[in-house]
């Protein structure tokens, strides 16, 4: 009989595979950092021998949940400025704040912080977009965490890049910096049409192109960056992008408040994705994505938190149970977005926003074992008739009390054993202090 590094079993399997298949007293075997057998459990164990064996009775097992847009270093500025519109909170706190403090030690730290608070609350892969992003990279690959990131580059000097071409530059030397890395993966980010000219959208999607990456921007965030952006550009931004060769199967967008159903059908066309953000645009009142209406044109649609400065959490539980509420409010109709349908938003369709999808997202043979197992055993887990139910209605960030990505335990019991949380959090104290005089 083969021995593995792991077996997970007598638990709840929730599998997130294309049949949606839940296996009850199920087991997953690990070997290495890959998954090689899942089922019921007699049928795993009579395969393999497990040299650690987990017993997950009374819990559920799922994959890793996927935070397909955040700022992860923004935990620094965390209710630094809340309960005012998007671009007055961006262009008169945000921008400026970040002027004054962002430096590599900020960005490192708070996104060490980020990576603690995502692993508790059971997510295992984020994708970033921010400055000095080489810092995140480095606190992503201490903590153990899967990503998929980007520097944000803008047209005008921003704290790390002076010019459009010296953060071309940097994200450059990202890409050649972690190629082949097994858990640190780049991207291509513009910061979105309103902040970047068409030349250096052109030339971000030339880089793009040049090494076959993903490439993504915020896009149509509220009304007023809408019409911003139809005076600017003399047409539908959707058309635009099209017109200089940015959609594509790579191509997904962050927020897309203000998709109308021609924009929804260009972007289908054209095989692009998109991330919604629910607790962001809620809060900054940019409005409702039009969701329902971009999965029925065949769009997929990933989930994210966003930053904690417009969030102000990166708990994906809370994300999906506000996905599937939202939608029902504004459509008047409890039957759309299922919790079936939000829970894939946040795994497996989540994967495929970021190219990702025969890495992580599901729990089947030959995936990455990107896992957290869920206690079931609280009063508000109690009784349980639905595991999807339970996952986007019922279950909190901190009901997840293991975490293992790319098959190696990074927390356990709820202890992480990566990151040393108590130093992580002293650190972004006194990165808190040095901001809170900058701002007085």
């Amino acid at each position: 009989m083969p021995e593995v590094d792991t077996i997970i079993s007598g638990g709840r399997i929730l599998t997130s595979d294309k049949e949606d298949t839940v296996v009850r007293n199920g087991a997953v075997a690990i070997n290495g950092d890959t998954i090689v057998g899942v089922g019921r459990s007699e049928e795993v164990k009579a395969v393999f021998s497990g040299r650690k064996n987990i017993d997950a009775s009374g819990s559920l097992v799922m994959p890793g949940l996927i935070n397909s847009h955040t700022h992860a270093a923004m935990t620094c500025f965390r209710g630094i400025a809340d309960d005012m519109e998007l671009m007055d909170w961006l262009n008169n706190y945000i921008f400026p704040a970040e002027a004054k403090n962002l430096d590599p030690e900020l960005v490192y730290w708070g996104s060490m912080l980020a990576c603690a608070e995502m692993i508790k609350s059971g997510t295992t892969t984020f994708c970033d977009m921010y400055l000095f992003e080489d810092e995140t990279a480095q606190a992503a690959s201490r903590a153990g965490m899967r990503c998929l990131l980007g520097e944000g580059l803008f047209d005008f000097p921003s704290p790390n890049a002076k010019t459009p071409e010296e953060g071309m530059a940097y994200t450059r030397g990202l890409i050649e910096k972690w190629a082949d890395d097994p858990l640190v993966n780049i991207m291509v980010e513009p910061h979105s049409l309103y902040t970047c000219s068409t030349q250096l959208i052109k030339d971000a999607k030339a880089l793009a192109d040049e090494f076959k990456l993903p490439f993504a921007t915020h896009f149509l965030e509220n009304e007023t960056e809408a019409r911003q952006l139809r005076e600017k550009l003399g047409r539908r931004a959707t058309d635009f992008l099209a017109d200089i060769g940015c959609l594509d199967e790579r191509f997904f967008a962050f927020h897309c408040v203000c998709m109308d159903e021609e924009d929804i059908k260009i972007f289908a066309d054209h095989g692009c994705k998109v991330v919604h953000n629910p607790e962001s645009n809620m809060k900054l009142a940019s409005g409702a994505a039009p969701i329902v209406c971009m999965l029925k044109h065949g769009i997929t649609v990933g989930l994210g938190t966003d930053g904690c400065a417009s969030n102000n959490n990166l708990d994906m539980f809370g994300e999906m149970s506000t996905a599937a509420k939202l939608e029902k409010a504004v459509k008047l109709d409890p039957t759309v977005m299922s919790a079936k349908t939000v829970t894939r938003m946040a795994t497996r369709d989540g994967a495929r926003v970021l190219g990702l999808e025969n890495i992580t997202g599901s729990l089947e043979p030959g995936m990455k074992a990107d896992i957290i197992i869920i206690d079931l055993n609280k009063p508000h887990l109690t009784p349980i008739y639905d595991e999807y139910s339970h996952i986007v209605y019922a279950a909190m960030g901190s009901d997840v009390e293991t975490v293992i990505i790319n098959g190696r335990m990074i927390m356990e019991d709820r202890k992480l054993l990566t990151i040393d949380e108590n130093e992580t959090m002293e650190r972004v104290r006194k990165i808190a202090e040095r901001v809170k005089d900058s701002l007085a």
